[in-house]
């Protein structure tokens, strides 16, 4: 079998292998000894490594998505630039970054790059360092999120009206993530030092890579469901920061439809504050970072205290101030009279009552008897002075009167109807609305005052016509004296 070595231009095209150079007779050795072996720096072998990527590849074009874009303060603009299975760090310099004008150059965007491969030796990561940028449109995982998004929003499933509000007080958090990652871990950390005392319940999933949005679908129903769980007051889907491809499986509908059709409120926390997936879009409640939905969740036992015990001091001041003016008062009560003395006291009132009670039995059979007496003369007066032929004379007069009255009412009202009719003919005469039905028009300035002589018209005025059935504006112009 013959050697090769690889040609490493990409500029012209692919590769091509190359059919090393034989051995010359001068090349072979007979180790009969240890050699020492070549010992290297970390630095220099990285430099070695840049100049054999500068030297063998060096310029060359490359197709991909933008993701983990960052501009810095320096002008420059370092990313990621990835496709479906690979990625490969990027950094355009602030000299270069003119030609991004007018072009949209974010997370997502499908480009076309011109640069020089390179090592950037402080971290040994090897880079493109690019020169020329070309847009060719928005990438696949990009335009897949756009659309799911889309779809889910006209079918209602991101409705404000929907969303419901967070308990309170959470006791027993059910929390869907990886049990390894960082975020869990700053979530948990952030929560018991705001407030001790909260259950947490983690369910693991994987939260990247092919099939991780159905574990995460999973493991939001099974809070919901499962006997074994038990109830949970709030479900928090999270996960640490990413690039568009790291947080796909929180942009797949299997996850969006679990979280929105969750009878248990949903808080997703996935990402970093600038990172936005369909998880956060049909969650009820969308947290920054895993450290916000914890802040969101707990409450600060610091402050609860605080407050409590202000409260406490609050409540004890007008209770002590009460106890304080009833002991005040029991004090006076005890120096006085009616407590040193108050057998006696209540002995002589029970007389007094007694008295008193004796006094109100006799005026009461005196009254009695005075009222049987003067009813008893009322009723023979009553008796010798009959008022039924009075009620039957006064009936009588009432009904004479009540037909005259009708007959005045009834002549009455038809000399005021002919009067309203008369009334009514004269001003529907008078009425200008009238003018206006037969062709005539009212002319008004802005204000609404009309308008009576053409000199009282300034060229450019707005003028307002009132017609029969309307009012038109329009504008004065001068006519031309010669026409």
């Amino acid at each position: 079998m013959g050697e090769f070595q690889l040609d490493f231009d990409l500029r012209g095209g692919p590769v091509k292998p190359k059919p090393a150079k034989p051995l010359a007779k001068s090349d072979t050795h007979t180790f009969t000894k240890s050699v020492e072996p070549s010992i290297f720096t970390v630095s220099s072998l990285t430099r070695k490594l840049r100049g054999i990527l500068e030297q063998g590849i060096g310029e060359l074009w490359v197709d991909g998505e933008i993701s983990n874009l960052r501009r810095q303060a320096s002008g420059h603009i370092y990313f990621t630039l990835k496709d479906a299975s690979s990625q490969i760090a990027c950094v355009l310099f602030a000299g270069q970054t003119p030609q991004l004008k007018g072009m949209r150059f974010a997370d997502g965007v499908q480009v076309r790059l011109f640069g020089e491969l390179s090592v950037y030796e402080a971290r040994g990561n090897y880079q493109i360092v690019v020169r020329t940028v070309q847009d060719q449109g928005a990438g696949a995982l990009q335009a897949k999120f756009e659309e799911l998004k889309r779809r889910l929003d006209s079918e209602g499933l991101f409705r404000q009206e929907r969303k419901r509000a967070l308990p309170k007080f959470p006791r027993r958090i059910g929390v869907v993530t990886s049990p390894t990652g960082a975020a869990v871990q700053d979530f948990l950390n952030v929560l018991h030092r705001r407030q001790r005392g909260i259950e947490v319940i983690i369910h693991p999933t994987r939260v990247q890579g092919k099939g991780a949005a159905a574990e995460i679908a999973f493991a939001v129903r099974d809070f919901t469901t499962s006997p074994v769980i038990g109830p949970v007051d709030v479900i928090v889907v999270t996960r640490g920061g990413g690039s568009l491809e790291d947080l796909s499986e929180f942009n797949e509908e299997v996850v969006a439809r679990a979280v929105a059709e969750s009878p248990i409120p949903v808080v997703s926390a996935v990402g970093h504050e600038i990172d936005f997936t369909i998880c956060d879009f049909a969650a009820d409640v969308r947290a920054a970072t895993p450290s916000a939905a914890a802040e969101i969740l707990s409450a600060d036992s610091n402050e609860i205290l605080e407050k409590l015990s202000q409260l406490a001091v609050r409540l004890h001041r007008p209770v002590q101030n009460r106890i304080e003016s009833a002991q005040t008062f029991l004090d006076s009560l005890s120096r006085t009279a009616l407590f040193l003395e108050a057998v006696r006291i209540l002995r002589d009132h029970r007389q007094h009552l007694d008295r008193l009670l004796e006094d109100l039995e006799n005026l009461s059979q005196s009254a009695t008897h005075s009222q049987r007496l003067a009813l008893e003369r009322f009723s023979r007066i009553l008796l010798f002075h009959s008022p039924e032929r009075r009620i039957s004379d006064m009936t009588n007069a009432i009904l004479q009167y009540r037909t005259s009255l009708q007959q005045f009412c009834a002549e009455r009202h038809r000399d005021l109807q002919s009067q309203l009719a008369r009334d009514t003919a004269l001003l529907n005469a008078l009425n200008p609305i009238q003018a206006l039905a037969r062709g005539y028009t009212l002319t008004l300035d802005s204000r609404g005052q009309i308008l009576r002589n053409a000199s009282d018209i300034s060229p450019g005025q707005i003028l307002k016509t009132r017609f029969h059935d309307g009012i038109v504006e329009s504008e004065a112009i001068p006519l031309n004296p010669t026409a």
